[in-house]
């Protein structure tokens, strides 16, 4: 079975799915449905790029793939795609939404076991990347932190600068947070934060971070509802989304005069600080969230000074020609 039969295929069971109504018989569907909300829309358009794979002429979208006839030829071809498209991490990302509506589609009885196993069988595509992003400076983090004057929405961003560094959240889980979630007392407290997969961590929440929170909630009340509150415009009181998030931060950084700087580059300047300080590992990755401790230490500082350390010792007997300006 070639490519174009199988697009052929999709489009017909579509219409008969879409007609019927039954978007559970789509595994596609099932599959992104079974996912947390946050990670849906990164996994529809994963699934969108083994559509446009498998049909380059814009043929169909993932929705009319036939994917319960996808087997082990189909899913190699379209992992060797990936792997020359793509960064690894990408299409590794990509592979696992393909191998999760195949394994729908068995659980639905579209495939036998033997079936769904081989052409869920394809390899991960091997490669190693420098996370994007930086880490942040002790003096960049102070410069952010005095932007916020003593008003409500100065108190309320401080209150979330410290929480993403000290904390090391992620933009959704910090947005996702209501005030039940934040026990504690006068000097300090933790946080019950939901992560990836439904998964459910405590941080704690102590120093400068607990002092910005208790001024946050001094002003915030002990209304019920999100933590974090929009300020100062028509949806004041409301949720803050995860835009909002990234939007204030780069206006704060501009205000300070920084360099641009993402809620990511917190969290990952939590993960390095903390291995700096000696943490031991598997502590900072449950403090983190992350699913291995092989995740954690991609966030790892510590070899890269050691190697910068190294090469320090190496002389090169050159001596300067021209002098710099100024």
């Amino acid at each position: 079975m070639n490519m174009s039969s199988l697009i052929e295929v999709g489009q017909q069971d579509l219409a008969t799915i879409e007609g019927a109504g039954r978007l559970d018989l789509n595994p596609a569907a099932v599959y992104l449905a079974g996912l947390a909300p946050s990670s849906r829309e990164t996994m529809r358009r994963a699934l969108n790029v083994i559509a446009g794979i498998v049909a380059p002429e814009g043929g169909a979208d993932y929705m009319g793939l036939p994917w319960a006839q996808l087997r082990f030829q189909h899913t190699a071809a379209i992992r060797s795609e990936l792997a020359t498209r793509y960064s690894h991490t990408t299409a590794n990302l990509t592979l696992s939404a393909l191998r999760g509506v195949l394994k729908a589609a068995w659980k639905l009885g579209m495939m036998t076991a033997d079936e769904y196993q081989t052409a869920a069988s394809v390899e991960r595509v091997i490669g190693e990347t420098v996370p994007a992003g930086r880490a942040i400076p002790s003096g960049e983090l102070a410069a952010l932190l005095n932007t916020c004057e003593q008003d409500a929405a100065g108190i309320r961003d401080a209150a979330i600068i410290a929480v993403l560094y000290a904390c090391g959240l992620r933009r959704a889980e910090l947005v996702n947070l209501d005030l039940s979630h934040y026990e504690h007392d006068a000097d300090s407290g933790r946080l019950l934060v939901h992560g990836k997969r439904n998964k459910q961590r405590y941080v704690p929440v102590v120093n400068g971070a607990a002092r910005a929170l208790a001024d946050w909630l001094a002003l915030r009340g002990n209304a019920p509802g999100p933590l974090f509150l929009v300020v100062g415009n028509r949806n004041r009181g409301g949720r803050m989304t995860t835009q909002a998030v990234y939007a204030m931060l780069r206006t704060r950084a501009t205000a300070a005069g920084i360099p641009a700087m993402s809620p990511h580059d917190l969290r990952r300047t939590f993960v390095g600080d903390l291995l700096d300080a000696g943490a031991d590992i598997v502590t900072v990755q449950k403090l983190a969230g992350h699913s291995s401790v092989e995740t954690t230490a991609r966030y790892d500082r510590r070899d890269e000074k050691a190697k910068a350390a190294a090469v320090a010792r190496l002389h090169v007997p050159y001596r300067q020609r021209v002098m710099m300006a100024g």
